[in-house]
């Protein structure tokens, strides 16, 4: 047995003279139809979202919006912080709960290189002694 689908995002718009305006402007179009179909047997989300970003520009949605409606749908109220965490661990984000624990790791990091590059009573090797230091010399 076969199994097709299909996907389909329709828009129409259509634009209505009133007796004050009429088409002078070139820049506008009276009327717009878009249909934009895709085989759905084996779509998987995230080409959807991509399937939909493409509608989404069709009807004039700015690029940036449309990354802003995505993210919303994982960073709201109603997602739960673990699945959020996920989403963060996959993408290499950082939450902004995280951010403190982050900074803190970065200052015991920046302490420990300074203190690796100290020299002997507490002096600062320049480049040439950290090398030589590196190679054993």
């Amino acid at each position: 047995m076969t199994y097709n689908a299909e996907v389909q995002f329709k828009f129409d718009a259509t634009w209505t003279p009133t007796y004050s305006s009429s088409f002078s402007d070139d820049d506008f179009i009276p009327e717009e139809h878009y249909l934009i179909t895709a085989p759905a047997a084996d779509l998987n989300a995230k080409q959807y979202f991509k399937l939909f970003e493409k509608f989404m520009l069709c009807v004039g949605m700015c690029p940036a919006s449309i990354r802003s409606g995505a993210m919303s749908l994982v960073f709201n109220d109603w997602t739960s912080e673990e699945e959020q965490r996920k989403v963060c661990k996959e993408y290499e984000l950082t939450m902004d709960e995280d951010l403190e624990d982050k900074f803190k790791e970065w200052k015991k990091r920046d302490e420990e290189i300074a203190r690796l590059v100290k020299g002997p009573m507490g002096t600062v090797l320049n480049e040439e002694e950290l090398t030589n230091l590196e190679e054993g010399q």
